[in-house]
């Protein structure tokens, strides 16, 4: 296999009919680290908008079962992305996701901006650390992906192209970016779990990393200091290193799935979809002494 052997399958399919395919290559063979991370950074710059992180923080559950939500959060997108959205698993990920939002009072304009940072994060990390940015094909079939999402999840006037979705989201954060009590508390929470992850003192060193990974806005919001210049060009350079490392590397042969994460560790024993998240109003799932979920991938 050649290093761009997914690339050349990628340019043969068609990004408005085979979106979802070309998505799962992009994100289980060429950039499975960098798909995580970057739509785990999409997710946290969601908690500058107050709006956004005043509920999660109300909530309690980003900030005292930070492990349990960032699992769960991994685990339903994941599944959708695994199996497809109209498949059966797909279908009910996807259910379990609106019904925990639905729970909630949730604009509509910031539904559609999370959406947006799904489509845009992930690029710009490309762009900026990848092995290889996104070829043209990519970038429209994981807009259309998150349209479909989008679509199934009701948001409403989600935009058609790249180019809006990166509109919208720049435009909303320039108008919304604003520190906020409860989405500090759940940066906070947040960089304490990625730090949890790291053994002695690699964790408080990531802490720091991860903030020199923000743009100046983004630490605005939050109220963190910048860091030393010095300091920020060498992390950001040191990815820069991973990505060209990496292009040495062969291709992939087999997919890599969030749920194989290492970083997920909140269910040993396996878990079914239908039980992860939120249940507000109680789990209207039967659950019996003994009756332990399947292990693996929740199947």
């Amino acid at each position: 296999m050649r290093r761009n052997h997914w690339l050349e399958r990628i340019r043969r399919l068609d990004p408005d009919r085979d979106f979802e395919e070309i998505y799962g290559i992009s994100s289980t063979y060429e950039f499975p680290w960098d798909t995580m991370q970057a739509l785990g950074f999409a997710l946290y710059r969601t908690y500058a908008v107050p709006s956004i992180g005043r509920l999660l923080s109300r909530t309690g559950e980003f900030t005292d079962r930070t492990q349990k939500r960032y699992d769960d959060t991994v685990l339903i997108l994941d599944a959708v992305g695994e199996h497809g959205m109209d498949a059966p698993r797909g279908r009910e990920a996807i259910r379990r996701m609106n019904q925990m939002h639905r729970a909630y009072d949730i604009t509509n304009d910031d539904y559609l901006y999370v959406l947006s940072t799904f489509v845009v994060v992930p690029k710009r990390w490309l762009d900026d650390y990848g092995w290889r940015p996104y070829s043209r094909h990519e970038v429209r079939a994981s807009t259309n992906y998150y349209r479909a999402l989008g679509a199934r999840m009701n948001i409403q006037h989600i935009p058609a192209t790249y180019e809006e979705f990166e509109g919208y989201m720049d435009s909303y954060e320039r108008r919304h970016f604003a520190f906020d009590a409860g989405g500090r508390a759940v940066s906070e929470a947040t960089l304490e779990l990625m730090a949890s992850w790291y053994p002695g003192p690699l964790g408080p060193a990531m802490r720091t990393a991860s903030r020199c990974l923000m743009d100046a806005p983004l630490r605005s919001a939050f109220g963190y200091a910048d860091p030393p210049a010095p300091l920020e060009r060498a992390v950001r350079g040191g990815m820069r290193l991973r990505g060209r490392l990496v292009r040495l590397l062969p291709p992939r042969r087999t997919p890599r799935y969030a749920r194989q994460s290492s970083n997920v560790r909140g269910y040993p024993k396996g878990y079914r979809v239908s039980e992860l998240g939120t249940f507000p109003g109680g789990c209207p799932a039967p659950h019996q002494k003994g009756d332990n979920p399947p292990s693996g991938d929740g199947k």
